[in-house]
């Protein structure tokens, strides 16, 4: 299957295209404009609290006139525009597959190499989020704004936590069993100095990934720099920036010269980069720049918040707890391991945790809802700096494709660190209302994680996709997982050379990632929580239909609450989710027949906690039968706070192969 680099087949269709879009952008812009003056956000209510009443109604009484007027000069281009815009959709390509170009940043080849030197196996990490990247008036219903500089910030964190050094720090005392985080705060404390003197009480074994600060000036992976500056020496399977700490509670915060080796290797392997004025200027324009404690400026503030833990670079012998707390290099988000939680989840089989940042060696990335083109091309070229493969601008316009006129794509990106072999896109024929205007559907890709060394390739298989949003319109829902099954059967037959007797492809994983718009806990929703998908594919979040599992979190947001000051950074967010006051404060909770989502003193009484309408699926069926695959890690993730209205998700599957490779 050829990958479509170019969203029409020749040039000349291309221009063409440019030109009506020219004529049709000064109406779409001025219409989207003169709309949002109308549609404020809270965060700029509370900015103009200050200003007199009449200052913001005589702003819009002088700008509504100009912009009517300079809109009503503009429609005569604007049709011209669309009549040449419309038919040239039915030949336009229903995706654009974007590669590095520059070699000296591209490394898929390389990961590629690394199933062989693996052995048993390897670990995969797929994140999904819905970053609500709408043309600017739309997104001011969701309480969002200013998409343009969102997208730049939303890709250059995501790139900024996901390259990050994956560090595992194990600390052992047998005085403390609390599994909060904020209790990690006795480790290291960047506020004050009267930290020397501290022990380290953190309860049993708990890891930790260092999250790495973002290298603004766009590095690809940190593989690179590992390489350069890392010296010689394979990447181990997985966790190629790996390293492994080891602190126990009695020795007064002393190192062993082990441990201190372990700490120094690794704090040379990267450094910290100056913040860029471009990304410093960007930030401005977004409502979640302030510098406050506890705010991360997405991996690049200086300052670290209580549940950071500090990677300082040491020599041998041992280490003064003073001097670790002057050596402010990185951040960390604390991971809650298998074994804290056994107390209350002794059934768990992985680690699960609220964090501050994406997990690191992120691999895959799902996005739903990058609706707007021009933000689009600027998180693909944020993202880029990470991943070497994105397929973005999914989806049909006009008429061409599906039943009613599509007015915006699909809002689906794509983005991995491994080639893209095959790609496909089907649109949903059965939207309802406001959806029917977006050409919602499923994406479905085939990618090459590796080979064995009888040279078979090892494939894995995903599928993004974003499901009606309107409430109450089960039927469709239901109908659109069908559909996806269906796709996703006839994609993997299509796309598959291997027969059972001559494998030439090995098949490692099949994940579906995507916004499902329902929940496993509302009442209204009992139709999609039984529906069959959750026969072939597991939910690592769910027990059963209409039931969750205790750890697991909503994933919507309060749209009313963005901007207040307790969630408006990475670490305040998460701060508040771990407790369950918060969550009924800043989430929105599972519907029922008697109780009203938007009554916040009737959310005691609901299940769950709050609606969980983000998924992340795998299944067991249809890969290689020697292989088995389970979940090592699962996150919801707070990185992208006042950003968008949805909390991120990942997980993290790794694939067994026993002792040797087939």
């Amino acid at each position: 299957m050829v990958l479509y680099t170019s969203p029409f087949p020749n040039s000349f269709l291309s221009v063409l295209h440019s030109f009506s879009w020219g004529l049709i952008f000064p109406c779409y812009w001025l219409a989207d404009r003169l709309v949002a003056s109308f549609v404020p956000t809270t965060y700029e209510k509370r900015q103009r609290a200050d200003d007199p009443c009449y200052f913001h109604a005589l702003c819009i009484i002088i700008t509504t006139p100009i912009y009517l007027a300079l809109l009503v000069a503009s429609l005569p281009f604007a049709l011209i525009g669309f009549l040449l815009w419309s038919p040239l959709q039915s030949a336009r390509r229903p995706y654009i597959y974007s590669r590095l170009e520059d070699k000296n940043q591209a490394n898929g080849a390389t990961l590629l190499t690394e199933w062989k030197a693996a052995g048993t196996g390897k670990s995969f990490c797929f994140g999904s989020a819905n970053v609500c990247l709408l043309p600017d008036s739309l997104a001011r219903f969701n309480n969002v704004f200013n998409t343009q500089a969102r997208a730049k910030e939303i890709g250059r964190r995501i790139r900024n936590g996901a390259s990050r050094p994956q560090i595992k720090i194990y600390i052992d005392s047998p005085t403390n069993t609390s599994i909060s985080a904020a209790s990690f705060s006795s480790l290291v404390s960047p506020q004050g100095g009267d930290c020397a003197n501290r022990t380290v009480n953190a309860g049993i074994k708990r890891t930790t990934s260092m999250d790495y600060k973002g290298d603004n000036s766009g590095s690809n992976n940190g593989e690179d720099n590992r390489e350069d500056k890392g010296g010689a020496g394979e990447p181990n399977e997985g966790e190629e920036n790996t390293c492994i700490v080891r602190i126990n509670g009695e020795d007064n915060g002393h190192m062993s010269d082990t441990e201190t080796d372990a700490v120094n290797g690794q704090a040379h392997a990267t450094g910290p980069a100056e913040p860029s004025l471009e990304s410093d200027a960007e930030i401005s324009k977004t409502p979640n720049h302030k510098q406050k404690e506890g705010d991360s400026r997405s991996l690049d503030s200086y300052s670290a918040s209580r549940e950071s833990l500090v990677k300082v670079r040491v020599g041998d012998g041992t280490v003064d707890q003073s001097t670790v707390n002057n050596k402010l290099l990185y951040k960390a988000s604390i991971m809650k391991k298998t074994s804290v939680r056994k107390k209350k989840h002794t059934d768990e089989t992985f680690d699960h945790e609220i964090s501050a940042f994406f997990p690191a060696n992120l691999d895959f990335l799902c996005l739903q809802e990058v609706f707007d083109k021009r933000a689009a091309e600027k998180l693909k070229e944020q993202l880029h700096h990470y991943f070497e493969y994105i397929v973005y601008d999914v989806g049909v316009y006009s008429c061409h494709g599906c039943c009613s006129f599509k007015f915006v794509n699909s809002g689906l990106l794509f983005a991995s660190r491994y080639p893209v072999m095959d790609a496909a896109y089907h649109c949903y024929p059965n939207g309802r209302g406001t959806d029917a205007l977006a050409s919602k559907g499923a994406l479905f890709l085939k990618v090459q994680v590796g080979s064995t060394p009888q040279d078979q390739r090892i494939v894995g298989y995903i599928s993004c996709t974003h499901l009606q949003a309107i409430a109450g319109d089960t039927t469709v829902r239901c109908e659109q997982l069908d559909m996806l099954q269906d796709w996703l059967s006839e994609f993997r037959k299509s796309t598959s050379s291997s027969s059972t007797a001559n494998p030439e492809e090995l098949v490692a994983f099949d994940v579906i990632c995507g916004d499902l718009n329902f929940d496993n806990c509302s009442s209204e929703d009992k139709l999609e929580q039984q529906h069959s998908l959750f026969t072939h594919y597991k939910d690592p979040c769910r027990i059963g239909p209409g039931e969750d599992k205790p750890w697991a979190i909503g994933t919507l947001l309060d749209p009313e609450g963005l901007y207040d000051e307790e969630v408006c950074s990475p670490d305040n967010l998460q701060k508040v989710l771990e407790s369950e006051e918060g969550r009924k404060a800043y989430l929105v909770y599972p519907t029922s027949k008697n109780h009203s989502s938007s009554q916040k003193g009737r959310k005691a009484s609901l299940k769950g906690n709050g609606r969980r309408i983000d998924y992340m699926l795998y299944t067991e069926e249809g890969l290689y039968l020697e292989w088995k695959v389970e979940v090592e890690e699962f996150s919801f993730i707070t990185q992208l706070a006042g950003l968008t209205d949805h909390l991120p998700v990942a997980m993290r599957l790794m694939v067994s192969t026993g002792e040797d490779d087939p």
